[in-house]
């Protein structure tokens, strides 16, 4: 996400005090994003230009344009000296607090992903075991991070906070086309009690409803093997980047791939158990028989 740059910086701008310059930033994204979206709109709405605040705070302006451009991460001292020239009282730090706190609640190894999944156009999910994050209920996904040896209540909350806020990239304008794939096992493993299982698979026969999901799940009776070691992710990124992939394992290792060679089988294997996979119709209708078992 670029923020353009000032178009003269030689001149002062007109403060705009009725007025928001910077659109909100997405609930999920970077820190590094969040941080300049907030300080750009801050200082064109204290009246000044880059080339001004450069010169009072002793930065150039090429180290401003990447700390407002989200390329540059923003470090406490430098946001306490704009807060006092800008005169904002402690706002820009305060807000970088907040968003340290809700980035230490992510794994390191994770976070790359989060960057790669809310600009993908499309998403190809393979899910062997369990519901994907992206579509999980509140409920569903406590039961499943509860469950994490040693963890506390309090970050089991936090854990389903992020978890469910990951999702409001389906809710933009435009989300990004997903190619779900469900293993039929995923129906019929009981996460958590009857009430839990049945309103989630409530909520993909809703989902599955939007013309930018498509649902299918992979019956016993294909009797493919090609998707048991574990599931997967391949995002198709814009403008021509290379896809990007998540593998799920058991490691506590990376688990995000750039790797060309590795996204290409990854692909292979996608392709191959979707064309196993019954049709979207067929899948929601042994979706709706799972619920009445899970009803009764």
């Amino acid at each position: 996400m670029n923020i353009p740059p000032d178009l003269d910086l030689d001149q002062d701008l007109d403060p705009c005090p009725n007025s928001d310059p910077t659109p909100e930033p997405d609930p999920y994204t970077s820190t590094r994003i969040q941080f300049g979206l907030e300080l750009r709109k801050c200082r064109i709405m204290s009246g000044f230009t880059q080339k001004k605040l450069c010169t009072a705070i002793h930065l150039s302006i090429s180290q401003l344009s990447m700390l407002e451009n989200g390329h540059r991460a923003p470090n406490r001292d430098l946001a306490c000296k704009i807060d006092d020239t800008l005169g904002l009282g402690t706002a820009l730090v305060d807000l970088l607090d907040r968003l340290e706190r809700a980035a230490a609640q992510i794994p390191r190894w994770f976070r790359p992903w989060l960057e790669f999944e809310r600009t993908a156009e499309s998403l190809c999910i393979w899910g062997p075991l369990i519901v994907p994050g992206l579509l999980q209920t509140e409920d569903y996904a406590r039961a499943i991070l509860s469950r994490n040896p040693g963890i506390t209540a309090q970050q089991v909350e936090e854990n389903v906070a992020a978890r469910i806020d990951r999702q409001s990239i389906l809710r933009r304008p435009k989300p990004p086309m997903l190619w779900v794939v469900l293993d039929e096992s995923v129906l019929q493993r009981p996460i958590a009690d009857s009430a839990v299982m049945k309103d989630q698979f409530q909520h993909l026969l809703e989902v599955a409803e939007s013309p930018r999901i498509s649902l299918q799940v992979l019956p016993y009776s294909a009797r493919s093997v090609v998707g048991l070691l574990g599931g997967f992710t391949v995002a198709d990124m814009p403008r021509s980047r290379p896809s990007v992939a998540y593998i799920d394992s058991q490691t506590i290792g990376d688990r995000v791939s750039e790797r060309n060679e590795e996204i290409k089988r990854l692909e292979f294997r996608y392709d191959l158990i979707r064309v196993d996979a019954l049709s979207r119709y067929e899948s929601l209708g042994m979706i709706k028989e799972s619920m009445q078992k899970w009803t009764t």
